[in-house]
């Protein structure tokens, strides 16, 4: 048997192999590989020559599961209990949790209301105090985030962000999805939707909108698609409605909506809660094309019933497990974690939804 095939027989190769090779013992190599104790340049320059002649990697893993040392990860989210659409970010942190446990990661959740910025200050400091080696955020108030993201980034706390994306201050990564693609995609799904041009109204239910960059972004993409397509015909209008779990005060803002704008062709509405004016068109016996996010229970039941068009999932649990992740394996394995990483913009009607759920 050859020397080269004796070193790689099983496809791996280990410092015993590269000891023999090199004519050192193996805490040789290993201090050559871990670049720590004393060794003679020459030795050195002989070790490191086989190491890339054998290219061998070390096994990262396996040295994290040894390691004595303990990472706490904080994930700052919403509430679930709020909202729905956070349970899934909140499931996608449980199993990422689950998977780093035996690496000595830890990760705690600190939950706020989505629609109280008292609640989301008050967990971003009791984190920030708390001497976590990483946090994961979900920066739904920006003013706020970037308070606590500029505080983080001074004391050299990595951060990565997920839902919403904030670059003003470097985060370790961003996760989600391009929000300004999302609402070019929106603008063309309720194009194709629609059988005549029209007022097209971007909804905000239940948002602070000044202070919600990423809704902003999903705006501007919408608008711009019928400008860039030379779609004049199209009119496109913002409207922001409030109290959406009081069914009596939100239809009447949506009959003021109707009353204003009678050549309504449809809806794009900017979060998860499409739900809310399908419930208004189903009432009104209204047919108008209506776009929105997520898959939650209430708007797969009006997708199923035709009065939600479309849905772009933005895979929320994933956004939760690779914020996560990649926290980890900047933290335990010292990886180059890539700056942003776009989920896909999956888009869902009642012929395919099945296969999502």
């Amino acid at each position: 048997m050859s020397a080269q095939s004796k070193e790689n027989k099983g496809g791996v190769t280990r410092i015993k192999d590269i000891a023999e090779k090199a004519g050192v013992s193996t805490g040789t190599v290993d201090r050559v590989i871990h670049n720590r104790g004393k060794v003679s340049p020459k030795v050195r320059e002989r070790v490191l020559q086989v190491v890339s002649e054998l290219n061998y990697e070390p096994n990262v893993l396996a040295r994290a599961l040894v390691s004595k040392r303990q990472y706490r990860i904080a994930a700052l989210i919403p509430d679930p209990r709020y909202d729905e659409y956070w349970e899934a970010p909140s499931k996608g942190v449980d199993t990422a949790q689950e998977q780093l446990r035996p690496y000595g990661v830890e990760v705690r959740k600190h939950l706020f209301d989505q629609n109280d910025v008292a609640s989301f200050k008050k967990e971003a400091e009791a984190l920030s105090q708390m001497g976590y080696n990483g946090i994961v955020v979900a920066p739904l108030f920006y003013r706020e985030s970037l308070s606590y993201m500029r505080r983080w980034s001074q004391e050299g706390i990595p951060f990565n962000l997920f839902n919403t994306h904030i670059p003003d201050y470097k985060p370790l990564a961003y996760i989600g999805q391009d929000s300004y693609q999302s609402g070019l995609l929106a603008g063309k799904l309720l194009h194709y939707g629609s059988k005549g041009a029209g007022t097209c109204i971007i909804a905000h239910v239940g948002e602070d909108v000044p202070n919600s960059s990423h809704l902003i972004k999903k705006e501007q993409g919408f608008m711009d698609y019928f400008r860039e397509n030379g779609l004049n015909d199209y009119k496109s209008m913002s409207v922001d409605l409030k109290g959406y779990g009081d069914e009596l005060f939100f239809f009447k803002q949506l009959d003021v909506v109707f009353s204003k704008y009678p050549d309504i062709i449809g809806f794009f509405v900017t979060n998860s809660r499409a739900y809310s004016i399908a419930a208004y068109l189903k009432k009104r016996g209204l047919k108008h094309i209506l776009v929105g996010y997520d898959l939650l229970n209430m708007n797969i039941s009006y997708l199923n019933e035709g009065v939600i068009h479309f849905l772009i999932n933005q895979n929320p649990k994933g956004q939760g497990f690779f914020g996560v992740q990649l926290m980890a394996d900047h933290l335990l394995f010292n990886k180059q974690v890539e700056p942003i990483r776009y989920l896909p913009l999956d888009v869902i009607t009642k012929e395919n939804v099945q296969y999502y759920i």
